[in-house]
């Protein structure tokens, strides 16, 4: 049997049509101790589903009683995590959770504490739209490696991997989508090895499901320059 050593964090806000699909591609891994889930304060359904589903004892489910945003939820699951290695999962479709054992060889071989799945690299499926998303993000991405001396290519990226008991220390104190540029400057702040890999990226329209807007581009490079100077 394959060791099971990844917890996967999948914060959730109003999912119902892809979160039983994102869940069974991660549950199928055999790397996978522990799926945490983090109903945001959900209205179209997806609490009433989580809630009447027999899952695996593998998953583990948290409900917030009000919508706090993606920081929140997964601040939330951190004192949950019992696997070595840790990453967050979106509960849409846009990743592909079959790349994740990938993403996890570097940080098992003992070369690395933190993997980003950069969707910027090259060499995998993305999907050609949103042009001024791309732009957006190779500017954050851009700006991220001026003021910490990096070379990432992808910051906003949801999978990051991470060493558990570095996560787990890591004090997030963003609610929103800004979580993920604070995440970046912590961690390179800290000095870790950081490695990027290329991963597929299924993305959506906002018709299709998108959430995240080109206003959200303002908070995460107030957030860049914030870290960069406070804890």
């Amino acid at each position: 049997m394959e060791e099971r050593f990844l917890s996967v964090i999948m914060p959730v806000y109003n999912e119902k049509n892809t979160i039983n699909e994102v869940m069974d591609n991660v549950l199928k891994l055999g790397i996978v101790k522990e799926l945490i889930v983090v109903d945001d304060a959900s209205t179209d359904g997806t609490r009433e589903l989580l809630e009447n589903n027999k899952f695996t004892d593998r998953v583990k489910k948290i409900y917030h009683k009000k919508n706090s945003g993606k920081g929140s939820a997964v601040r939330s699951a951190q004192k949950e995590i019992t696997g070595e290695v840790v990453v967050i999962q979106d509960a849409d479709l846009e990743y592909d959770p079959e790349e994740l054992a990938e993403l996890c060889r570097p940080i098992r071989k003992g070369v690395a504490d933190v993997v980003y799945g950069s969707r910027l690299w090259g060499g995998k499926p993305q999907r050609v739209y949103m042009f001024w998303h791309l732009m957006g993000n190779r500017f954050l991405s851009f700006v991220a490696d001026i003021l910490y001396n990096a070379t990432l290519t992808d910051i906003e990226t949801c999978y990051k991997v991470f060493k558990s008991d570095i996560f787990k220390r890591i004090n997030i104190k963003s609610n929103d989508f800004s979580m993920e540029p604070e995440l970046t400057a912590k961690v390179l702040k800290k000095k870790l090895r950081v490695y990027e890999m290329p991963i597929s990226y299924y993305g959506r329209t906002y018709e299709e499901g998108k959430k995240i807007t080109w206003l959200h581009g303002f908070s995460a490079l107030w957030a860049l320059l914030k870290y960069r100077f406070v804890d």
